[in-house]
């Protein structure tokens, strides 16, 4: 039963990048600044994960900050 907890990260933690990087494609391709914001709130938790690693993982950490700089430049653009 203990496994079960295990399965339950590894699940969130994949739909998390999965909908982060769908939510990004999303959000470039209708001009949304929304879906980019989203998309980096969701990418936030993954990318601490990566952090720890060693070597290039730890440039995974800047990955949310993508999506965040182009839906801040979509929000200014469209006012």
């Amino acid at each position: 039963m203990e496994q079960a907890g295990f399965y339950w990260v590894g699940l969130i933690f994949w739909v998390l990048i999965v909908s982060g990087l769908l939510l990004s494609v999303w959000g470039i391709w209708k001009k949304t600044w929304l879906a980019l914001l989203i998309s980096g709130i969701a990418l936030i938790l993954p990318s601490l994960y990566f952090g720890g690693g060693e070597n290039w993982f730890r440039l995974l950490v800047l990955l949310p900050l993508i999506p965040f700089a182009l839906s801040y430049y979509t929000k200014k653009r469209k006012i």
